[in-house]
C-alpha cells in the first residue's frame, strides 16, 4: 500500500500502515514522477515489497482461521446473537 495522507486520520492511518502494520510505504511531500515509479517498483519487486507481501499472506491465513467453523468470528457473532439479540427481557 502507499500512502499519501493530507488530512483527518490520513496520518495516523498512514503511520500505523507503515511502522505497526509494515504494509505500507509513505509519499512524502512534492511528488516525482520517477521517485513514485522507484516506490511502486520496491512495493511490487523489492524487499520491502516481499516483506509486505509476506505479511498479507500471514493475515490472509490469520482471516481464514477466524471466519471458518468453530473460529474466533464465528463463535463471538454467535455469542452476540445469544447475548444480545435473543436474550430474554427482564
Amino acid at each position: 500500500m502507499l500512502c499519501w495522507p493530507f488530512f483527518a486520520d490520513q496520518q495516523t492511518n498512514c503511520r500505523y500502515a507503515r511502522t505497526e502494520w509494515r504494509n505500507g510505504m509513505e509519499i512524502r511531500g512534492e511528488v516525482r514522477s520517477a521517485e513514485l515509479a522507484a516506490m511502486i517498483r520496491e512495493a511490487m519487486e523489492g524487499e520491502q515489497g516481499r516483506e509486505m507481501s509476506r505479511r498479507a499472506s500471514e493475515w490472509k491465513e490469520k482471516a481464514l482461521l477466524a471466519t471458518s467453523p468453530g473460529g474466533s468470528t464465528v463463535v463471538n457473532l454467535g455469542r452476540l446473537i445469544d447475548e444480545v439479540l435473543l436474550a430474554k427481557k427482564q
